[in-house]
């Protein structure tokens, strides 16, 4: 077994390499699946309007996230820089450059932003104008975007540690640890934090739930067990973000499961066996998500009865998925969007917003999808309305 001082974290690429080593080197490398032409479709995505967000994630898979609220589209990129945007016409608000590396956010709590750094560190910024607040020293890298509630910001660090600090100042406030795994993702869930509690998925597998005021534990439960004969195989990071849907916390593992947790006591009301580290979404009835293998899902929220999947689109290293208007949305390595009737699961349309690779989640606004590319490149669409309904 590996021995190492600090927790390896593998890049997605590195895991698909290393799968194939240890066959023994006689898998094949799994190709893209070659993209069908859509005939006859009624669905039209246009595009609204596009900006650029600096350098973006520089090609790279990271915490950073487009954030969409009621006044302005929020985005920060590698090199530091936060960008907000018009949501209308996608006009420059503001720009601010915080001098550090940034990796993961930007979190809007009222009238701040809070963002992670490869260089340990959480940094609070004024919403209006980006002007620094504080910025704190953690233990090590912050990959998941701080969350919050109140008084109290609650952030993640790469050695599985947990902070709460001070929302004001940015003092701690309390820590928790938990050991790491040798082997892990390189990639970290966010904190969810709601109802005076913080549920934080940990990269060993496990959800532990702590008190928001003084970082005591209320429960864990384990989602996925490691199991198998190697490092490899016995990856079970959570880092899809948590996904509160009604009386249930979503959770989804490397590890190949998919739980539904009560929030009070962490009992786990269904599981289902899927392999995903993508974030989910959700409509009133079905959540979404796409495995290891570039599968998209449909999962009945009360049961976790699957009620269709979609295998159009195998190894096209898909985004997490976005629900908008009826359709369940994903990007894919090679910058085209794929448009999914949320009912169905029949691939209506196709879109592309560029060639670079569609990394982080899109996300829907009120009117609008905002995507970006892993360069940087925002792109706002939308379909018109009754689109899904004419496409049937």
């Amino acid at each position: 077994m590996m021995k190492i001082d600090s927790p390896l974290k593998l890049g997605l690429a590195a895991v698909a390499a290393l799968a194939i080593t240890a066959c023994g080197g006689k898998e094949s490398v799994r190709q893209p699946a070659e993209l069908v032409d859509i005939t006859n479709s009624a669905v039209k995505p246009h595009k609204v309007w596009s900006a650029r967000a600096g350098d973006g994630s520089e090609g790279r898979v990271s915490g950073l996230r487009l954030r969409a609220e009621y006044d302005a589209l929020y985005v920060a990129d590698r090199d530091g820089r936060i960008y907000v945007y018009g949501l209308d016409d996608g006009a420059l608000l503001w720009k601010k450059d915080t001098e550090a590396r940034v990796y993961s956010g930007p979190t809007i709590a009222g009238a701040t932003m809070y963002v992670g750094t490869l260089d340990a560190e959480v940094i609070a910024l004024k919403r209006a104008d980006g002007s620094e607040l504080w910025r704190r020293k953690m233990s090590s890298e912050v990959l998941g975007p701080p969350a919050t509630e109140g008084d109290v910001v609650v952030a993640r660090t790469v050695d599985g540690r947990v902070y709460g600090l001070s929302a004001s100042d940015g003092e701690r406030v309390w820590s928790f640890d938990r050991l790491v795994p040798s082997l892990v993702l390189r990639g970290s869930s966010a904190p969810l934090v709601m109802g005076g509690r913080a549920f934080v998925g940990m990269d060993n597998g496990r959800i532990v739930s702590l008190n928001v005021r003084d970082g005591q534990p209320l429960w864990e439960q384990v989602v996925a067990a490691p199991s198998g004969r190697n490092e490899l195989e016995r990856l079970v990071d959570i880092d899809a973000d948590l996904l509160p849907i009604g009386s249930c916390i979503m959770a989804a593992s490397f590890g190949g499961e998919v739980s539904c947790l009560e929030p009070e006591s962490g009992q786990i009301l269904w599981r289902r066996a899927i392999r995903s580290y993508n974030s989910m979404s959700a409509s009133e009835d079905k959540l979404f998500l796409t495995d290891d293998t570039g599968v998209l899902w449909a999962l009945d929220q009360g049961s976790g009865a699957a009620a269709w999947k979609q295998e159009d689109l195998l190894y096209r290293r898909l985004s997490a998925p976005a629900y908008y208007k009826g359709f369940v949305v994903v990007g894919d390595f090679e910058g085209y969007l794929h448009w999914i009737d949320a009912n169905s699961g029949e691939l209506v349309a196709r879109s592309r917003v560029g060639s670079d690779p569609i990394i982080a989640q899109p996300v829907a606004g009120v009117d609008k999808l905002f995507v970006m590319g892993s360069t940087g490149r925002i792109s706002a669409i939308d379909v018109p309305s009754g689109a899904l309904a004419s496409a049937r």
